[in-house]
């Protein structure tokens, strides 16, 4: 038996493909289309491993889905693949439908099928668990209680708009077929292999290099921010004993105003490697035009999860963020592989408008 992970070169993906294999020796079989943030880097350390096999491809491949799981004899599905980045929705957003819609529904054609075809204990035992995100509930004001898994959708992008939809498509493929789907909906996450158009990695690395530190607006802008390495543990404990057909919101309890954490990263930096000038990374923030429809806060209840499965973030984002940032030190070969002309190129288009 295996699992078969999509979307697991990309950041939440690789860091779930090298847990799980730290922790089991079931094998992966990780799907991945390779896209410019899908990086073979990220799981350089299992080259040659036995328990991990890659395949190039689209979770929109319906023939190739339905194959590898079985040949392999899947008894889970957890779906990372998806574009997921605000601003390249807003530029482009056909990619995501494509990808987040009927990527999904693809996804689910070929998982409904290799389903049907299973014995009975199979079927009971098996889970395709999707992976959401908070941005499905729309924005919420300072005063409103956090995102609670019976919040109503209220998408304010195209990218949220594809993950709602491809949301609504795992309910209806559980309440019209029985298939035994499970949801999370996360938070902001950070940590290891992001790429580098997020906040959190884009400021470390333009710190670094002297360039400005890009705040939105007046920056006051609220997430609640959750390490990626207790995201995956989260999706472990829901994978093994979440009810099916349910939706289980994960976040970390700690909801931080974009500029406090750019502020706390040039904190950290000042400490682990000081600029030679002496002066703080503080000052290359620079204010540059907000993106439309910025949605002004976003607040998970991971109280349920907590409740029922016993799970809750083992970080802060004190001791999260300082591993994150040490990370980056320690890793700039990645980070200037994965920095290439057309990511360079994009920098370009999404900031050069912007006027500080």
């Amino acid at each position: 038996m295996s699992i078969l992970v999509t979307g697991g070169a990309g950041f939440i993906g690789s860091n779930f493909v090298l847990d799980w294999l730290a922790q089991s020796d079931e094998i992966v079989v990780n799907l991945d289309k390779l896209t410019y943030a899908g990086n073979l880097e990220n799981l350089a350390s299992l080259q040659g491993d036995a328990r991990h096999v890659f395949v190039k491809g689209d979770i929109g491949d319906y023939d190739l889905l339905l194959s590898l799981l079985e040949k392999h004899q899947v008894r889970a599905v957890i779906n990372f693949a998806a574009e997921s980045h605000v601003d390249r929705s807003i530029h482009g957003p056909e990619d995501f439908i494509q990808t987040n819609i009927l990527g999904s529904f693809r996804l689910l054609e070929a998982v409904r099928q290799y389903w049907n075809n299973l014995g009975q204990l199979a079927q009971q035992e098996f889970r395709l668990l999707h992976v959401s995100t908070d941005e499905v509930y729309g924005s919420l004001a300072q005063t409103d209680s956090p995102f609670a898994e019976s919040n109503q959708y209220q998408p304010n992008s195209p990218y949220s708009a594809s993950k709602a939809a491809s949301d609504h498509l795992v309910r209806a493929y559980h309440h019209t077929y029985g298939l035994p789907v499970l949801t999370t909906n996360c938070s902001n996450n950070y940590g290891p292999y992001h790429f580098p158009e997020k906040l959190i990695p884009l400021c470390i690395q333009n710190a670094l290099s002297g360039k400005p530190l890009p705040i939105y607006g007046d920056g006051q802008q609220i997430r609640d921010w959750l390490y990626v390495k207790d995201h995956c543990s989260a999706i472990r404990r829901v994978l093994a004993d979440g009810q099916v057909g349910e939706v289980y919101n994960v976040g970390g309890w700690n909801e931080k105003a974009n500029l406090d954490v750019v502020n706390t990263l040039c904190s950290i930096l000042d400490e682990l490697q000081a600029r030679s000038d002496g002066k703080s990374y503080a000052e290359q923030i620079t204010y540059v035009t907000d993106r439309p429809g910025h949605d002004r806060r976003y607040a998970i209840d991971a109280s349920r999860l907590e409740r029922e499965l016993g799970w809750k973030p083992a970080e802060t984002f004190e001791t999260g963020i300082k591993k994150t940032v040490q990370w980056y030190l320690d890793n700039q070969a990645w980070v200037g592989n994965v920095l290439s002309g057309d990511y360079q190129s994009w920098l370009d288009k999404n900031y050069a408008g912007r006027s500080a």
